[in-house]
């Protein structure tokens, strides 16, 4: 159960994504496969905006959870979302036995208007979580920012919604990928004396090409770090190199995570299971 694994000094997860395609899915098990294989402590699932892919993202974890027989985290967007959206989802899921989720605004569609953005019924994710404690029986779950949300106006404004998140539910965190520990240590900190005190688990990706810096990076709002920079800049060209030096960063951040008492990681694992098992068998 998820509550366990915070009994002990150090957990692992990883989230993967569903495909975009139904011919896909084939490929897509294969991957949680070998996934399982590795133990994490859960699998999250991602999900579409405006609940684009939410049938996708119950059949994943409805194979996560009773296939795989581990525990799924389903990823929840509200940003598109009336609220009988949301209560057919979390219908959806109670059936198949998954009983934790991760409650996301989300980004805005591509279709929808900025006037329809401004009207929405769930405006932050605080409202999604408030709402699915009053009338589910699901466990929640949010997201934090050790660089704060691109779109809040200051690191303590970013920190205090954090704290109405756990004040509405949520019973854990899982932070935005960061590339210097630096930021998540001084992050955890000052969530530690606004009065955060359910767990934080720090979000790791690995960055195995040049071109992640300039989209999954970008649209993430982390910034870069000097090492990581100079990684790509001479790694960069060639293939092999660049993704044996990515590998090594992330397995270089999550050990020094371990080593200052920060050890329950979640792997953005890209749908990779070849590199997150070198992560995990590299790992102290």
């Amino acid at each position: 159960m998820f509550k366990d694994m915070f009994k002990r000094d150090s957990s692992l997860s990883f989230e993967v994504f569903p495909p975009k395609k139904d011919d896909e899915f084939e490929n897509c098990y294969k991957v949680l496969d070998s996934l399982a294989t590795l133990e994490p402590d859960f699998i999250s699932v991602t999900y579409g905006a405006g609940g684009s892919r939410s049938k996708k993202t119950v059949d994943i974890a409805n194979y996560i959870q009773n296939t795989l027989k581990l525990d799924a985290m389903a990823h929840m967007t509200c940003v598109g979302s009336t609220q009988d959206d949301i209560l057919a989802v979390t219908k959806d899921l109670e059936a198949v036995g998954v009983s934790h989720v991760l409650a996301l605004r989300g980004d805005k569609p591509r279709d929808m208007s900025d006037e329809q953005f401004e009207q929405r019924i769930f405006p932050h994710a605080t409202d999604l979580i408030h709402f699915l404690n009053q009338n589910t029986s699901l466990k929640v779950s949010a997201s934090c920012y050790p660089e704060k949300h691109p779109e809040a106006i200051s690191m303590d404004s970013d920190i205090a919604f954090m704290k109405m998140k756990q004040d509405m539910g949520a019973e854990m965190f899982i932070s935005q990928l960061f590339f210097d520990n630096a930021d998540f240590y001084r992050f955890v900190e000052r969530a530690d004396k606004a009065g955060i005190t359910v767990p934080i688990v720090a979000g790791i990706m690995p960055i195995t090409s040049a071109k992640q810096i300039g989209s999954t990076v970008t649209l993430a709002g982390s910034s870069v770090s000097k090492k990581l920079a100079d990684i790509c800049a001479r790694y960069g060209e060639d293939a092999d190199a660049m993704r044996s030096a990515g590998i090594e960063y992330a397995i270089s951040q999550i050990n020094d995570l371990r080593k200052c008492g920060m050890g329950h990681i979640h792997i953005y694992c890209m749908n990779k299971p070849k590199m997150t098992a070198e992560i995990c068998d590299a790992i102290k």
